[in-house]
């Protein structure tokens, strides 16, 4: 399901990928059927199926590539303490969740819509989640927290409940509730 190098790069690809983000995240993957997806990325169907030879394929790319972004902006925060980049790492949750236009978290609307944990969706899903619980425990270890795989489970139910809040409640309460609940947990936890 991974696309050779050179097909990374192909612009089409990307206008397929593209599209599909915006209305997979806007209306829900299972909603939007393929044929949509050629007509507003304006390929044709063969080289839509050239570069995803199925629809699933297309939404394991989807996640893929959000994991990818999401990873690229924890590279990008600022050089700090392990605890100071673990309250950075929520408030930018926080601040995305809380955001407009946010329709809930990429990987739990995707696991939603591909309940079994087998497939190829799911998977990237877990491998996203993996990547983020490994960050904060690599993190907590660097603090010395007492008990850091154990906390960073914590942390990462923590960050799932703050986005599931950020879409359904008043995300100015979410926004207010991050940094206090990150705080309160590493403190007790």
């Amino acid at each position: 399901m991974t696309a050779a190098p050179a097909l990374r790069r192909s612009p089409a690809r990307r206008r397929i990928l593209d599209t599909a983000t915006a209305l997979f995240y806007g209306e829900g993957i299972r909603a939007v059927g393929v044929d949509r997806i050629i007509a507003e990325a304006g390929v044709a169907k063969a080289t839509f199926y050239h570069h995803f030879p199925a629809k699933d394929d297309l939404v394991v790319a989807y996640v893929q590539e959000q994991s990818r972004l999401q990873r690229e902006a924890v590279e990008r925060l600022p050089r700090a303490e392990p605890v100071e980049t673990i309250l950075a790492v929520f408030d930018a949750i926080g601040e995305i969740a809380c955001g407009p236009g946010f329709r809930g978290c990429v990987f739990l609307n995707a696991a939603a819509e591909y309940p079994d944990p087998d497939h190829p969706v799911r998977r990237a899903v877990e491998d996203y989640r993996r990547w983020f619980r490994t960050l904060l425990t690599r993190l907590l270890e660097a603090a010395g927290h007492p008990d850091p795989a154990r906390t960073a489970a914590i942390l990462l139910a923590l960050r799932d409940g703050l986005v599931v809040g950020g879409h359904l409640d008043d995300p100015h309460h979410i926004r207010t509730l991050t940094r206090d609940s990150v705080t309160r947990v590493l403190q007790f936890a």
